[in-house]
């Protein structure tokens, strides 16, 4: 499909390289825009304290990064998002604002533009506990000219709002990045395996995996479960095991690289993903890794009522559970085990509907509309 407006400005809360869903929705829409004939210009937060890993990996970019200096202070970052923002609005045909930052910046400038403004939601963003911080996002999203909602329950979040247009558009992956080491690979420890990827924390659900492995243990003694991301809230959960005494069938083992998740993939047997909601309104708004693991065939399990509904076709790429249900986890995976050939197969397919070539198609229609 033929561009027609050039030039989009992606104004994002998080970017890689440090891994994030709003960044690598960032980064695979700002890529696949540009491979489609836009002229794209990204604008977003430094991350890393070391800024050389973030230039390294911008300079690889086929579109322009524009990095937010990090500051001791943060009321100077706010203006320098300000200043870079109204610097790069003079030359732009189309802007997409992604993550809550970014959300605020746009509902402050847009009225100055008299350009498109699409706003990308995925979930945390829209469901802030905090009235001040809940009211100042509706004010901005009742301001955007479209708002592109990346599961069904994220548009949920904002039915009650008089917005002008609200199109669910689910998040993708890029089969590319994985297709280096397609071969076999050692299983991991456990029989079965389980495996969940995600910051740990609340939100990411390993405590809720954790409540629920002495019923999986129960029926089968040489389960594990695995955890990869970074270990933020890891006291709480090993604590949490030893109390339970499953500590020793737990696995820690932090951010890794892109290689080495691809062969955490590889060797399981199950994805888990028990997401919850916090008390600040924290969410799961899809759940992009599930994807991730579908795509080498591996089934998932669920929480069921958040955005991860939209990632998992219940009895076919996984199951869907109530958390609340001790024994819920535990009858998932058995009648996933039963016909796992049935699954890793739906799984896989499922992966495919959502490459990213296919899902920017329908940004593209919305920009173009």
């Amino acid at each position: 499909m033929k561009a027609t407006r050039r030039n989009i400005l992606i104004i994002t809360s998080e970017f890689p390289p440090l891994p994030g869903g709003i960044g690598n929705h960032a980064y695979n829409l700002a890529l696949q825009l540009q491979h489609s004939g836009y002229e794209v210009t990204l604008m977003a937060d430094q991350r890393d304290p070391n800024p050389e890993v973030e230039v390294a990996f911008d300079d690889k970019l086929p579109f322009k990064v524009h990095r937010i200096a990090i500051k001791n202070k943060r009321i100077f970052m706010y203006v320098k998002r300000l200043q870079l923002a109204r610097q790069l609005l003079k030359h732009q045909d189309v802007v997409i604002v992604s993550g809550k930052f970014s959300l605020w910046l746009g509902g402050l400038v847009k009225s100055l533009y008299q350009i498109p403004w699409l706003a990308v939601i995925h979930g945390s963003e829209v469901n802030f506990a905090q009235p001040l911080l809940k009211n100042s996002i509706n004010r901005a999203l009742k301001r955007m000219d479209h708002i592109i909602a990346v599961s069904q329950y994220t548009k949920s979040l904002v039915a009650h709002l008089p917005l002008r247009a609200v199109t669910v558009i689910p998040n993708g992956f890029n089969p590319t990045d994985w297709k280096q080491a397609m071969g076999g690979n050692e299983p991991l420890k456990g029989n079965p395996s389980l495996l969940t990827v995600g910051n740990v924390t609340e939100r990411k659900g390993q405590l809720q995996v954790i409540k629920q492995l002495p019923a999986v243990l129960a029926q089968y003694p040489e389960a594990h479960y695995h955890c990869v991301g970074f270990p933020t809230e890891k006291n709480s959960v090993i604590n949490a095991a030893k109390q339970l005494g499953v500590v020793d069938k737990l696995t820690f083992h932090g951010h890794v690289s892109h290689e080495a998740l691809e062969r955490f993939y590889k060797g399981t047997d199950c994805f888990v993903m028990l997401s919850t909601e916090t008390q600040s309104g924290d969410v799961e708004g899809f759940g992009i890794a599930i994807l991730e693991a579908n795509y080498f065939g591996l089934p998932a399990i669920g929480t069921r009522g958040f955005g991860i509904t939209d990632a998992i076709v219940d009895g076919e790429t996984g199951r869907l559970i109530d958390t609340q249900n001790d024994q819920a986890l535990v009858k998932a995976l058995q009648g996933i085990l039963e016909q796992r050939k049935f699954y890793q197969k739906s799984a896989r397919l499922w992966a495919e509907q959502h490459d990213w070539k296919k899902v920017v198609k329908d940004y593209i229609k919305v920009i173009e509309a």
